[in-house]
């Protein structure tokens, strides 16, 4: 497998407390010459950059809300940290969003706090990642509030509809696919093959969602070329190009120093 960028996973979640350092190691052997770690809170976010700088050059991390913890949000508080977070290095603004499906949070909430992240990252030039379940007419609002700011975004682990999909591409958003694809239910090869080359994304979403034959284990970014072979089926191109084309993707859309280089 060629080189590839996992272009978001939680490295700082608990699940790897005790090998995250292998896990990075074993994702490294894989062919991953970056590593995206999500701060889906300001606790996260912290963890997380304390793993890029044992990881120089190979992780990277973001700082964000999630929405299912969106209930809790002080604007006050919270933006504030996530920019002193910013201010440290943080490549995105992120993970945030909307999820109407669990709605762990309440709407009003959620589209507060993830309008308040757009705003930061308009402030801090930082692209967004965004977490959209059930939710799409208000996504296709925040996607528009991020064009008016001059922010980009990426929709990430997708599984929604071609329409919001496409909406995003327009609007030059990225989508990003996991080990979703390639579990049994899912069959929407026309989504896969919709996005165009130069939006597409690929990650782990570990420790979550790990894919076939992995389903049910602790995920690992070790295994995203398995997602790659399985947008190599639907797409018909060589696993190796797709590879190569989404690494270059997350450099440009995370704006990854040159040491994210094959090497």
């Amino acid at each position: 497998m060629a080189a590839f960028i996992d272009s978001h996973t939680h490295l700082a979640d608990p699940a790897f407390d005790d090998d995250r350092d292998a896990a990075i190691a074993r994702a490294r052997e894989a062919g991953a010459v970056a590593l995206v770690c999500i701060g889906e809170s300001i606790d996260a976010a912290r963890r997380a950059q304390a793993i890029s700088q044992r990881h120089a050059g190979v992780v990277y991390w973001t700082a964000g809300l999630h929405p299912h913890d969106a209930a809790a949000f002080d604007a006050s508080r919270d933006i504030p940290a996530l920019d002193g977070c910013l201010t440290d290095g943080a490549v995105a603004v992120g993970e945030c969003g909307l999820d109407y499906h669990y709605d762990h949070a309440p709407r009003d909430a959620q589209r507060a706090a993830v309008r308040a992240q757009l705003a930061l990252a308009a402030r801090r030039a930082r692209p967004v990642v965004i977490h959209t379940r059930d939710a799409e007419d208000d996504t296709r609002a925040v996607i528009a509030d991020a064009a008016a700011a001059n922010v980009t975004g990426v929709l990430h682990c997708y599984t929604g509809s071609a329409s919001l999909a496409e909406y995003a591409i327009e609007r030059g958003w990225y989508v990003s696919f996991s080990g979703i694809i390639t579990f049994k239910k899912f069959t929407d090869d026309a989504l896969l093959a919709l996005v165009p080359l130069p939006r597409l994304l690929v990650e782990s979403d570990a420790p979550y969602l790990a894919p076939v034959p992995y389903r049910g284990k602790r995920n690992e970014p070790a295994w995203v070329p398995l997602t790659i072979a399985r947008l190599s089926r639907a797409r018909a191109a060589p696993p190796d190009e797709l590879a190569a084309a989404t690494a270059d993707n997350a450099r440009r859309f995370f704006g990854l120093a040159s040491s994210a280089a094959p090497g």
